[in-house]
């Protein structure tokens, strides 16, 4: 693909006119709804006009609470955490096309969320205790105030909060995002002043490619800045005595095959559609929903060392009024995730050492999750996301999507936990047996260092298109949802082979 050559497209001027407008305070919401338009024209009869809705459906994570689960009820546990997200996304999608009123919706999706909560805590309780106040995360509400949502990681950052150095923003294990965000959190203080109803939620339209009259559900003008205007904010912590200075790279394409689908076989093993959204995946060909580490073991990889490890994440999607083949199906375009899906540019899946000492074997089967693709609602506990543009890789942006300057591409990269637990391949919410590593590079007590996956994607955006991940239709589609997952299925001795090179100072692969 051909480098940008172009001059910054009418959307980025007006957003970055709207972000300084924002910042300076005065006059905020009369220059959003004299650009409500940004994004573009109309083409072929597709408005491709952004949309900022007025609202989102905050639920309680039941997920993230569940630290115990059996064994023998994670299946039927699993089904129904799908289930909530299935009630969550239809209750959002009655609310945004008012097929009732928000008190309507929400006392409907209480009723169902009850029932389901009840079928987990029978599940749990068949082979352990009942988990005490289940009955308490029914209730949903109605977030209206974006302010706060969103802030930076450890450090923060102007205009969007880099999680510098070791992601400490993003750890469970790490408190609560030491420092925060300079601008007040996502969209910088909130929607301004009402200004979350741009375009009236365009209501009955084809908003963004054409979505079968569903009211649009993001990104807006203010969840995107311009790089050149972020200070540096990228720290990495030294390396110690003994440190692993070494790296191993799979060399497992951008998805040239286009294998997708909105599965998630960590987090709803099989539910088809359990992501509501759709996934690029490298390395292992075969996965989905129903995959087992047995299917996984026997699986092709796109991998040219055979590695045979799935990688996948949300794809990108240009929101240049092209219909994807995917617009009219649940995890696509019925869903809120519309445009034209882009190919990456490069990719490249590293994995690398540890600043204070040397790295142990991951065991095969190994799953991580990074990120939270409910950051939005539930907050920047485990959000990890980090975007840039080739050239300006020294500042990160976790809750704001960079408008790039000509020439250069948008990168996302993920930096995933680096500390193991020492004995579980995974934990009931998918998160306790791994960790971020401390500010040092050291892990937590418990942990041992593991080689960390670090993945970097690039994309070459259209001059003057917005884009946005596919994400839970409730989440906005905003950058700070961006997630990654990774299921280790490198043989015993492709993994021996990865930690000799990281430990012994060596670049391999």
């Amino acid at each position: 693909m051909r480098q940008q050559t172009h001059k910054r497209g009418r959307f980025t001027n007006k957003t970055v006119a709207i972000v300084a407008a924002l910042a300076l305070g005065g006059g905020g919401a009369a220059i959003i709804a004299a650009n409500a338009s940004a994004s573009g024209d109309k083409s072929s009869g597709q408005d491709r006009t952004l949309s900022a809705t007025a609202g989102t459906i905050s639920c309680p994570d039941v997920g993230q609470k569940l630290n115990t689960v059996p064994r023998q009820a994670r299946a039927e546990v699993d089904r129904n955490l799908a289930e909530l997200d299935t009630q969550v996304a239809n209750a959002y999608q009655r609310m945004a096309k008012k097929e009732a009123g928000t008190d309507s919706v929400l006392t409907t999706l209480q009723q169902q969320r009850t029932a389901t909560l009840d079928r987990i805590g029978t599940a749990i309780g068949r082979s352990s205790q009942r988990p005490a106040g289940l009955e308490q995360m029914s209730a949903c509400k109605m977030q209206t105030n974006f302010a706060g949502k969103g802030r930076g990681g450890r450090g923060g950052n102007q205009q969007g909060g880099g999680q510098q150095g070791n992601q400490q923003g993003g750890n469970q294990q790490g408190g609560n995002n030491q420092g925060g965000n300079q601008q007040g959190g996502q969209q910088q203080g909130g929607n301004q002043q009402g200004g979350g109803q741009q375009q009236g939620g365009q209501q009955g339209g084809n908003n963004q490619g054409g979505n079968g009259g569903q009211q649009g559900n993001g990104p807006s003008q203010d969840d995107f800045v311009d790089i050149t205007k972020v200070q540096p904010n990228v720290k990495e912590p030294q390396n110690q005595g003994g440190a692993s200075t070494g790296s191993f790279e799979s060399k497992c394409g951008v998805n040239e095959q286009g294998i997708r689908n909105t599965d998630n076989v960590i987090v709803a093993p099989g539910v088809g559609n359990g992501a509501h959204h759709t996934h690029d995946y490298v390395g292992n060909k075969t996965t989905s929903a129903n995959s087992t580490n047995d299917s996984l073991a026997a699986g092709d990889t796109t991998c040219t060392n055979g590695d045979q490890s799935t990688y996948y994440w949300p794809v990108v999607r240009v929101q240049d009024g092209t219909q994807e083949k995917d617009a009219n199906q649940l995890g696509g375009g019925l869903e809120g995730n519309v445009g034209r899906i882009l190919t990456a540019k490069s990719s490249t899946l590293e994995f690398k050492g540890n600043p204070v000492g040397k790295v142990t074997a991951m065991p095969r089967f190994l799953r991580i999750i990074t990120g939270d693709a409910k950051a939005f609602t539930n907050g920047t506990a485990n959000a990890n996301a980090h975007w840039s543009c080739t050239g300006f890789e020294d500042r990160q942006l976790t809750d704001k999507y960079p408008l790039c300057p000509a020439g250069s591409d948008v990168v996302r990269s993920f930096a995933f936990q680096s500390c193991w637990d020492g004995k579980n391949a995974d934990s009931a919410n998918h998160r306790d047996h791994v960790a971020f590593a401390q500010q040092d590079g050291s892990c937590p007590n418990g942990f041992q260092a593991i080689p960390q996956l670090v993945n970097k994607i690039t994309y070459e955006v259209p001059a003057g298109q917005t884009y946005a991940v596919d994400g839970f239709p409730e989440q906005l589609h905003k950058p700070i949802t961006d997630h990654d997952d990774f299921i280790n299925v490198m043989s015993d001795k492709l993994m021996s082979e990865a930690v000799d090179c990281i430990n012994s100072g060596r670049k391999c692969g």
